[in-house]
Parts: C-alpha cells; sequence; structure tokens
C-alpha cells in the first residue's frame, strides 16, 4: 500500500516549539491541543497543523482500504482466482518491516497501533485468500475448515490488540541506549524503511501480471487500490506541505523520509496502471457478460409452442 502508512514524526519541525522545560517537562504554549494529546507533537502554525491533518486522512484512508476487498472476496467467492497471493504477501512483509522500522526509530504509540491494524488487515486478506483456495479445491464442503479459520482470526485478533501495550511498555529500553548503540539502532530502522519500499513497490507487479493473465479484473475491488492511492498521494502531500515551517535543514529532512516517499510515489504510479487494467478489461468483462446472458428468444417462443401443442 504505502511505504510508511502513518504520519512520521519531524524533530526538526518540532523542536523548537517546546518551551523550557518546567519541574522536567517540557511545555507546547502555543500548540493546538488535540494535536498534543492525540500525537504528542506541539504544532503552532498553519504549515504543520495542514501537516499532520493530511497525514491523518492518509492513515485513515489506508485503514478503510481492506474493506471493499474483504467484501467483495466474500460475495465472489473466489478471491484465489483474482488476488495474486505474490500481492499479499509482499504487502504482509513490507507491514511487517515498517513495524521493524516504527519501533526501532521509537515512534510514537498512535503509529505503533496503526502499523498493527495494518498487519492484522494483511492476515485477514491472507486468511480470506487461503480460506477460498482450499475450499473451492475440495470436492466436498468442510465444516472444519470454517471453525480453524475462526480460531485462527479470532487467536490473531487477541495477540494483536495486547501486542501494541506489550511494545509501548517495553520501548523505553530503546531511549535508554548509550549514543553509539542508539546510532545503530536509528540506522537500521531506516534501513527497514528502505527495505519496506522494496516490499511494497514489488507488491504491485504479481497483481498486474496475474490480471494481465487474466485480462480481468473480477473478483479484486477497485476501491483497494483507489483508497490506497489516496493514502500515498496524502501522504507525500503531508510531507511536502511541511517544508515551509522547517527552521532546520530541509536537505536532511527529505532524505529522513526519502525511503517513505519513494515508496509512496511509487505505489501511486504503479497504482495508476492498476486503474488502467479496471478500466481497459471492465469493458472486456461487460462484453463476455453480455455474451453470456444473451439468450436467444426463441426459448420461450419453444416453450409457448410446446404448451399449444399439448393442448
Amino acid at each position: 500500500m504505502a511505504a510508511a502508512r502513518f504520519p512520521g514524526k519531524s524533530v526538526e519541525v518540532l523542536a523548537n516549539n517546546w518551551t523550557a522545560p518546567v519541574l522536567g517537562r517540557p511545555l507546547c504554549v502555543n500548540g493546538t491541543p488535540w494535536i498534543l494529546y492525540l500525537l504528542e507533537e506541539c504544532v503552532d502554525n498553519v504549515w504543520e497543523y495542514c501537516s499532520v491533518v493530511i497525514g491523518l486522512i492518509s492513515m485513515f484512508c489506508f485503514l478503510l482500504s481492506f474493506l471493499p476487498q474483504v467484501y467483495e472476496s466474500y460475495r465472489n467467492g473466489k478471491v484465489e482466482e483474482a488476488m495474486s497471493f505474490g500481492f499479499l504477501f509482499f504487502l504482509f512483509s513490507g507491514d511487517l518491516t515498517s513495524f521493524a522500522g516504527c519501533y526501532l526509530t521509537s515512534q510514537l504509540p498512535i503509529q505503533i497501533v496503526t502499523v498493527v491494524f495494518y498487519i492484522f488487515t494483511d492476515l485477514i486478506l491472507i486468511s480470506q485468500f487461503l480460506y477460498y483456495k482450499i475450499k473451492n479445491s475440495s470436492s466436498r464442503k468442510s465444516p472444519v475448515l470454517k471453525w480453524l479459520c475462526f480460531m485462527w482470526c479470532g487467536a490473531a485478533t487477541l495477540v494483536l490488540l495486547t501486542l501494541p501495550k506489550f511494545i509501548i511498555d517495553n520501548s523505553t529500553t530503546l531511549d535508554t541506549q548509550s549514543p553509539a548503540t542508539s546510532k545503530s539502532v536509528e540506522i537500521t530502522g531506516y534501513t527497514c524503511g528502505y527495505l519496506a519500499s522494496v516490499f511494497y513497490l514489488s507488491s504491485r507487479f504479481p497483481q498486474l501480471y496475474k490480471n494481465f493473465q487474466r485480462q480481468s479484473t473480477e473478483g479484486t475491488s477497485y476501491l483497494l487500490f483507489a483508497l490506497a492511492m489516496m493514502g500515498n498521494g496524502t501522504y507525500g502531500l503531508s510531507v511536502i506541505v511541511v517544508l515551509p515551517a522547517l527552521r532546520g535543514s530541509k536537505q536532511t529532512f527529505i532524505i529522513k523520509h526519502l525511503a517513505w516517499l519513494i515508496g509512496s510515489l511509487g505505489v501511486l504510479i504503479l497504482d495508476f496502471f492498476v486503474t488502467a487494467q479496471f478500466i481497459i478489461y471492465k469493458k472486456n468483462n461487460s462484453a463476455k457478460s453480455r455474451a453470456l446472458h444473451s439468450v436467444p428468444e426463441v426459448e420461450p417462443l419453444l416453450c409457448e409452442e410446446e404448451e399449444l401443442s399439448v393442448l
């Protein structure tokens, strides 16, 4: 979906917004209260405010993007024919490496919770894919398969509900490390960001090939890709909008966000190709459906003739 599917923490922007600490705690005098409470960021100008709002819009676009595909897979029942497993695998791998980068670079709690939710949605899509693949390949229905799927989803839900709390409680150990170790961990975190970008970019190619091979996009929801395009576009915009408010080096800021920008804008471009496939193959699908549903008008006439002959 995106290389970094959550709004980033911009130290260069926020460092000068805090006043001198009082009783060991810095004060945010002119900051926006709800942003300070939710994101722990001191935002005191319109550029930073727009960046945060656009970043949150990006996050919610990604949070909602999986729901149309889950419904389409349930309605169609043949998701294994429409979706590429490579697409789901690379998407899951990208979210895992994004989670690692989020944890190693000591991102905000809301970012950790969000990326864990992304992993949860990936597991739902993969579980649904495997469920229908096993179900459709079997000649007889098995109630055991359905119960195993429910148990797996329930167990994954419990684990992912408790995981963010556990990680946040233990993330303080990263802040108490020596400067050399901390720098090494930070470099590893940004490396995970570049690796996540590679995974996200790679995810689109199996699906593009799957659509080309089938000459159809039936069974896939375009809203999955449309919301991903909105999420990637607004994420890139949230990073660009904040540039006028930077008090530090703009070059350093862009370099730190380069991995996520490459992934987001790269996936956005590839999703335009997916959009083109939906447009082209929709015409093919409509032509095929008209051919299949065009029943000759002689059938009801023949039925009437048979009834008359009986009389």
